[in-house]
């Protein structure tokens, strides 16, 4: 007898298994009338470290074994989380992933190990639309030498046609996968072995809680994870598989990701013509006695689970864990009425296939070597890139588009401190500036892990959490070079320019209009309901027509004893106080204030920052030839005047351990404070 580790809560869901539905072969069923297929699937690649690397190899060695034994009969599928925003999505967009994949860019890496692995068709997972649909799109397509996904993307309910990056990627349901690469679709088939096999896709209905939608539309909308949820979601489903019945295909997988197993379950018992269903996104580990487990783990249900449609159908049940580490492998026959026999099903050959030495030695395989040759290059990236740190956090550290342009973060402050700094530093002491400002736009991307745990459907349940140590020698916590290259991908070089008090009070009505920015130096209280500043890049000065900064405070001396004596009160509600004319240094990327240094004002601001116009500007390029020397010289792999050195050489020297680690918490709120009057 098998032993079953269940994991909690199951216990009620499982009463909806069909204890002898498994036998559905009969004396009308000769042997010679069964098709037997075999299925290999994986899901969740999805763990954010650079695990996934470390067992690619063997993970493709039994793909390959599996397949070059039944290459007719064979199909290999994924339902979803085919990578997610990390250190490996991040390497792809190295130079050097350009031999491997074509064109470097982020999650090609990732795409092409699938392509090479044969993977033929896959489920929409959550993470696969971190990046939202814009990111989505460009990873699929083919872009110039990059082939792109070479299989479809499957999703019977969400409508990819209501997002304009997608829109043009849709394909209608029921098509050959292999004439649709790259492609969105409800459905497909996959022809094996003379057999059409018809496959739906499915995606959680939470899925604007819990990644990055734009535009698209998830249904069941309003969905609740209880009876009537399950009947709405199984609803929007139907139509879709019916379709492929009416098209004469009797064989149909469902390739769902549902984060919560038991959701499959209830799909299970509600939808009608589905055989076999592949979970995604809850890193359940169903397996057998017969099963090697990797160091640690343990089985959480039964390899296959089966159960009974509401037409009396066998359905199968099966998942795997995530990051390459178990291959799951279905030997299953179908009746002459495409009736899955689940008694067919042999412990001995169906199960969840540990990626490890001692499964994969036996067989006398070996890894696929396009598979091997990219995973190396990330691998060389990762060990250089993301081998080291050059500072430590104990917090997530928040770049998400998002929030970095709608509201103070973090990692925002960290930056504009870091560019305060290096101004200081770089500029001189004769007139080091007192203010640093940066667009949300210029960063790219959060320096932590975004950790949706296995099972859960709620964005309350998101943990943010910093940066975990790797392989390579990187701790908890390190912020790499992969890191700081990542998150400031642009490296805007930084410049000086000097602002009247009443010129900074208009840029500062400007930063806090929509185009949201960072400071260091600076603590404004605004009324977001009041009138803002009019467009235009050329600073208004006294005449700014924003009303909404209510009190602006320079920090001029950090050592001074009091409050008043440590900040200078700028603004007032409202109204500049003292000298208007007096200056103040600021710190500001190239991008924004270029346009300084050309003061009759033709030049554009970035962003439409107002720049243009300043009184006496005193514009500096802190990577001129002339401020070279001034460097730190802590870090090397930026130049000298980009942010990267900036941010870089301010955490050698301010939070360069675990003793002195960067502890400011991710929801900050002390800089730039919205306030109702």
């Amino acid at each position: 007898m098998r032993t079953i580790l269940m994991a909690a809560g199951l216990a009620g869901t499982l009463l909806l298994v069909g204890c002898n539905s498994s036998d559905n072969d009969s004396p009308e069923t000769a042997q010679d009338d069964r098709f037997t297929l075999q299925l290999l699937h994986l899901a969740d690649v999805d763990g954010g470290g650079t695990a996934a690397m470390f067992n690619v190899d063997q993970f493709s060695a039994l793909v390959e074994h599996f397949r070059s034994g039944m290459p007719e009969n064979t199909v290999v599928a994924s339902s979803g989380d085919n990578y997610i925003p990390g250190p490996i999505f991040q390497a792809s967009q190295d130079a050097r992933m350009d031999a491997v994949v074509g064109v470097a860019g982020e999650g090609r890496g990732e795409t092409q190990i699938q392509n090479l692995m044969g993977i033929q068709i896959s489920a929409v997972g959550n993470h696969d639309l971190d990046t939202g649909p814009s990111g989505f799109a460009g990873i699929i397509s083919p872009d110039g030498d990059y082939p792109g996904a070479r299989y479809p993307y499957i999703s019977a309910n969400v409508d990819f046609t209501a997002d304009t990056d997608t829109a043009a990627l849709v394909e209608e349901g029921g098509q050959n996968a292999g004439d649709i690469p790259g492609k969105i679709a409800p459905s497909a088939v996959i022809t094996v072995d003379g057999e059409r096999i018809g496959f739906v896709g499915a995606v959680t209905p939470t899925l604007p809680q819990i990644t990055s939608t734009g535009s698209l539309d998830v249904l069941p909308a309003g969905y609740t994870n209880n009876n009537a949820g399950l009947d709405a979601l199984a609803a929007s489903l139907q139509p879709e598989i019916n379709g492929l019945r009416n098209n004469g295909i009797n064989k149909i997988i469902l390739l769902s990701h549902m984060q919560v197993l038991d959701v499959e379950r209830g799909l299970a018992t509600r939808l009608e013509g589905v055989d076999i269903i592949v979970g995604g996104g809850s890193n359940t580990l169903l397996a057998d006695a017969n099963d090697i487990l990797r160091d640690g783990d343990s089985i959480q249900g039964d390899y296959p689970e089966i159960f009974t449609s509401p037409a009396e159908e066998p359905v199968v049940l099966v998942n795997t864990d995530a990051d390459y580490k178990y291959l799951g492998r279905l030997l299953v026959d179908f009746d002459d009425q495409g009736l899955v026999i689940t008694d067919s099903v042999d412990p001995a050959t169906s199960g969840a296939y540990a990626a490890i030495d001692s499964v994969v030695d036996p067989l006398m395989t070996s890894p696929i070597i396009g598979v091997v040759e990219v995973a190396d290059v990330i691998r060389d990236i990762l060990g250089e890139l993301d081998g080291s740190a050059f500072g430590i956090t104990e917090v997530f550290l928040d770049g998400r588009r998002e929030f970095v342009r709608s509201r103070e973060t973090n990692l925002g402050n960290l930056s504009a401190d870091a560019n305060l700094w290096y101004g200081q530093a770089m500029g001189g002491d004769d007139n080091p500036p007192l203010v640093s400002v940066k667009n949300g736009g210029g960063i790219r991307a959060p320096i932590g892990q975004i950790v949706s745990p296995a099972g859960s459907t709620s964005a309350d349940d998101v943990q943010l959490l910093p940066p975990e140590a790797n392989e390579f020698g990187k701790p908890r916590g390190g912020i790499s070079q992969l890191d700081i290259q990542t998150s400031f991908a642009f490296n805007n070089g930084l410049v000086l320019v000097t602002m009247t008090a009443a010129e900074l009070h208009d840029l500062v009505e400007e930063m806090i209009k929509g185009n949201f920015t960072h400071t260091g130096g600076l603590r404004v209280e605004f009324d977001p309901s009041a009138t803002a500043r009019s467009d235009g890049d050329s600073n208004l000065g006294l005449a700014t027509d924003g009303e909404r900064v209510r009190k602006l405070e320079v920090l001029v001396d950090p050592q001074a004893a009091d409050e008043s004596g440590r900040w200078d009160l700028v603004v007032d509600n409202g109204t500049v106080l003292g000298d208007s004319s007096r200056p103040f240094r600021v710190v500001a990327l190239n991008f924004l204030a270029d346009c300084a240094e050309v003061t009759d004002g033709s030049e554009n601001c970035g962003s439409g920052w107002p720049f243009n116009g300043l009184a006496n500007p005193q514009y500096v390029d802190l990577a001129g030839p002339a401020l070279a020397d001034n460097d730190p010289g802590l870090t090397d792999f930026s130049v000298t005047g980009g942010e990267q050195d900036a941010f870089s050489e301010y955490l050698q020297v301010f939070h360069p351990n675990a003793d002195n680690a960067y502890m400011v918490p991710v929801d900050v709120n002390e800089r730039l404070i919205p306030i109702t009057p």
